[in-house]
């Protein structure tokens, strides 16, 4: 009789683990697809239309590893929203037959398979993408794809060496005791994890420079997507100059102007294009609706400003709350509990409203990325982004995404607390970091909240009144004088 229970339930066992291989597998094969979509919109066709076959070979190679990369990047973004729904949908329907798949032993898994393909994409598959692009082959060994793996390996194994004796000694340093030189020697239980927290360090705190400069500008960007109401924007001169810039353009281009002006036909056509592209867009925004103008645009500003507002209220009040409670500290846990326990105090409204927060975070730190000095340059354009660029921002969303757990719970945006090894970095359980984490993403939001709507209304009126085509006297005497 108990022979035949330890059947049954290895026979269950092996279903389950069956179905949840099943069901990651489905999930990341969407995933994938949607990452390969959004890579060969952006990709340069002309590196995989090249004459070199063994270049365009090269390259479609390192574009797999940037889309197996990326898809990893979203399932990141996707990990903890899906949980938290996964908890409330397990609560209001704990015995419904259609949702047995989902349960904690599938939920943990995604956690440990996010955790693993991050740091196979960041330890070696990025790397290796980026060195097999710029490499030739050996000297004097056979030319081919081969030549070029190998010099890759060489070089990612030199790297690899590296990069681990600066941990050995970092770590050698930090832990100067018997137990902790016996423990430099464990790869997979030490070093990996190490790495990766101190990858997720950097992350989170790009996160927390990114995300209060992404949530200001997220107002200028949706600004610039919709349709402002008419004592905002004045479309009908924006028309009249845009057709006028046009117009004075094509002549340039159809007369060639004047024998005496050497002018740059190629740059002249682009910029005709893009004068043509920009009075499209303005002839569509003038067509629209009196709702969609007067209506939509002033929702989506309250919006926004409410998503923000709240986002900064969480982590003032989770700051007070770290000062009491010691359960806010964000922690991981090995049981993911779920269907047992709302992770909200308001239940289900209050789990959506983490999800939609978790999702405009993310938002806001990607567009905050791609708005500052530094990395500005690495902004993808539309079928003109070389491999290079395109492993950077690969790597970039990877830095992000994998944070982004992370930062949610640092900041108490959600009370679900980290599974796997997320929640096995040791800087999570130093208070002190994660106070002074909380009070400087509270006071950079609120900062540039305040000076970006100072500015915004400032430029508003002033653009509303017509006060900025008006000609300052010291501008009127400044002229003078010069002349």
């Amino acid at each position: 009789m108990e022979a035949d229970q330890d059947v049954s339930l290895r026979e269950q066992l092996f279903h389950e683990w069956v179905r949840e291989c099943i069901i990651c597998t489905l999930l990341f094969s969407a995933l994938y697809l949607l990452s390969y979509m959004v890579i060969t919109k952006f990709k340069k066709h002309a590196d995989f239309a090249t004459v070199d076959v063994e270049d365009a070979a090269v390259n479609r190679i390192a574009l797999w590893m940037c889309t197996f990369t990326l898809a990893v990047s979203v399932g990141a973004v996707l990990l903890l929203p899906f949980s938290i729904i996964s908890n409330e949908v397990l609560l209001s329907m704990p015995h419904n037959y259609y949702i047995q798949w989902l349960n904690g032993s599938l939920i943990h898994g995604l956690w440990n398979l996010v955790f693993l393909f991050s740091n196979l994409s960041m330890v070696f598959l990025m790397p290796f993408a980026y060195f097999f692009t710029e490499a030739e082959g050996f000297a004097g060994s056979k030319k081919g794809v081969m030549s070029r793996v190998y010099e890759t390996s060489v070089v990612l194994l030199l790297l690899t060496l590296l990069v681990f004796g600066i941990l050995w000694v970092a770590s050698a340093i930090v832990d100067d005791d018997a137990a902790g030189r016996e423990s430099l020697y464990d790869l997979w239980e030490y070093y990996l994890p190490y790495l990766y927290s101190g990858i997720s360090l950097f992350g989170v705190l790009l996160l927390l420079f990114c995300t209060p400069l992404g949530l200001s500008r997220m107002f200028s960007v949706t600004g610039k997507l919709l349709v402002k109401p008419r004592l905002l924007e004045n479309l009908e001169e924006h028309l009249s100059c845009t057709a006028f810039e046009e117009a004075a353009i094509s002549r340039k281009i159809s007369t060639k102007a004047s024998c005496w002006l050497n002018l740059n036909m190629e740059a002249l056509q682009k910029r005709l294009l893009a004068i043509k592209s920009h009075r499209i867009t303005l002839e569509m925004r003038r067509k629209a609706s009196p709702w969609q103008r007067n209506l939509v645009y002033p929702l989506a500003m309250l919006l926004l400003l409410a998503l923000t507002g709240i986002s900064v209220l969480i982590v003032c009040f989770h700051v007070l709350e770290l000062l009491i409670d010691d359960s806010a500290m964000p922690k991981g846990m090995q049981d993911s509990r779920l269907g047992k326990v709302s992770f909200s105090v308001f239940g289900s409204f209050g789990a959506a409203v983490q999800v939609v927060l978790i999702f405009y975070l993310m938002a806001a730190s990607v567009v905050g990325f791609y708005s500052s000095p530094f990395f500005i340059g690495l902004l993808p354009q539309k079928h003109n982004t070389t491999m290079t660029k395109i492993i950077g921002n690969c790597v970039s969303l990877l830095v992000l995404s994998s944070a982004l757990p992370v930062f949610s719970r640092t900041l108490g945006i959600t009370r679900f607390d980290l599974l796997g090894d997320f929640g096995r970095f040791n800087w999570l359980g130093n208070f002190y970091l994660i106070f002074l984490y909380n009070i400087l993403f509270a006071g950079l939001t609120t900062l540039c909240l305040v000076k970006k709507f100072t500015w915004a209304m400032q430029a508003e009126l002033i653009r509303a009144f017509g006060l900025d085509r008006l000609s300052l006297p010291v501008n009127r005497i400044r002229s003078q004088g010069k002349a």
